[in-house]
């Protein structure tokens, strides 16, 4: 006799592959890209300014789309939204790979990373919906694969690039997001329908609280530190006498240990009652990369890619803090749209502005030093956020 598996099973197997795939491609855009930057200039004419700018759009399109995502998806339900999330990103990464001047490129950039920014916000809310008594396992996954495809993109991307030219590599995780945007369009007629126009939403988050107001700015600085480094530290390693090559290998490196992060932080974040030590262990190693920077860019490069590497593990940290605040699945959309929307529009600043003082200053002595002095706002946000409180509403 055939046995049929039921309808729900095959539902979240579904849903739990398109978690999978997406998670995996939620930061190949930018590390797969940052490589490129070079080859895409010299074929498009553009040079640091715009390079800036592309590396300040990806973060203030996770601003815009973090805000934007959670009123959608009460309208549309969260598996339509991430599957219009998701179409969007493959939409805008064919285009950048087509791109045939710096103003197309930007806008495929804002198309791709509405989209991604959007992913960010519906994927924690959708773990929590549909996988309630695995939540901590789920979110430790997609964070795994999060890295995953933070390390592969930049390793992939340069032969990729040296074999079919930069546009190829550009475009290729484009096949894996039109996979995911399939398994989610799949989902959708089978999943719960979004909730009726009159129902009352939920109350609103109350973000006057110094436990939310701490999950913004720690965001906000992990934002600001992460896109930084992922957008300019190839160059920064370059121009201390790095090859491109070993400058490539080293921003994968960096982005690489954050699968430590990935298995270790979660389940420790659940496990403390106070996880404020995880916070000041990071900003000593980002105070230490800094410093390492400083003094001997390029004899230590591999020590201080490290530091970073581990560094910015506060990004975990602070995703598990936003599932294990919220109360259920519509307070955990309102709480990450909030503190990933104002933190990545506070950390949007990053990429461009300390491209602009390397541009003025002709050195990147200035950036090290700035980036080093916020790594004092890390350590008061993160000792809000860390507190051992569940998140009220208004």
């Amino acid at each position: 006799m055939t046995t049929t598996v039921p309808p729900p099973v095959r539902l979240h197997r579904g849903i739990l592959l398109a978690v999978a795939l997406t998670a995996l491609n939620l930061r190949t855009a930018v590390t797969g890209f940052s490589v490129l930057t070079g080859q895409a200039g010299d074929d498009l004419h553009f040079g640091p300014v715009v390079a800036g700018a592309i590396g300040t759009i990806v973060t203030a399109c996770f601003a815009l789309a973090a805000f934007a995502a959670p009123p959608l998806a009460r309208r549309l339900g969260l598996e339509r939204t991430a599957a219009i999330a998701v179409t969007a990103t493959t939409a805008g990464i064919l285009l950048r790979a087509a791109a045939w001047s710096p103003a197309v490129m930007i806008v495929a950039t804002v198309i791709a990373f509405a989209g991604v920014g959007a992913a960010n916000v519906i994927l924690i809310p959708i773990v929590k919906q549909h996988f309630p008594q695995r939540l901590h396992a789920i979110s430790t996954m997609y964070m795994v694969l999060l890295q995953v495809g933070q390390l592969a993109a930049p390793l992939l991307a340069l032969p990729l690039a040296h074999a079919y030219g930069w546009r190829t590599a550009a475009g290729a995780w484009a096949v894996v997001t039109a996979v995911a945007a399939v398994l989610w369009f799949v989902a959708v007629p089978r999943s719960s329908a979004p909730a009726a126009p009159a129902a009352a939403p939920p109350p609103p988050v109350s973000w006057r609280t110094p436990l939310v107001l701490g999950l913004i700015g720690l965001m906000a600085m992990t934002t600001l530190h992460v896109y930084t480094l992922v957008t300019w530290f190839p160059a920064m390693l370059e121009d201390a006498g790095l090859s491109t090559t070993e400058s490539a290998l080293l921003l994968s490196w960096f982005a690489g240990l954050g699968l430590i992060a990935a298995f270790v932080v979660p389940p420790l974040t659940t496990r403390l009652r106070n996880p404020y030590p995880i916070v000041a262990v990071c900003v000593a190693l980002m105070g230490i990369g800094y410093a390492g920077m400083l003094t001997a860019p390029a004899g230590g490069a591999f020590a201080w890619a490290t530091a970073f590497g581990l560094g910015v593990s506060t990004f975990p940290l602070c995703l598990t803090l936003i599932a294990a605040r919220a109360a259920d699945s519509q307070s955990a959309s309102r709480l990450s749209g909030l503190v990933q929307g104002v933190g990545y529009g506070i950390g949007c600043v990053g990429p461009l502005a300390l491209g602009a003082i390397h541009q003025v200053s002709g050195g990147w002595n200035e950036t090290y030093g700035l980036l080093a002095a916020t790594l004092l706002i890390t350590l008061g946000a993160g000792w809000a956020a860390c507190r051992p409180v569940p998140v009220p509403a208004d």
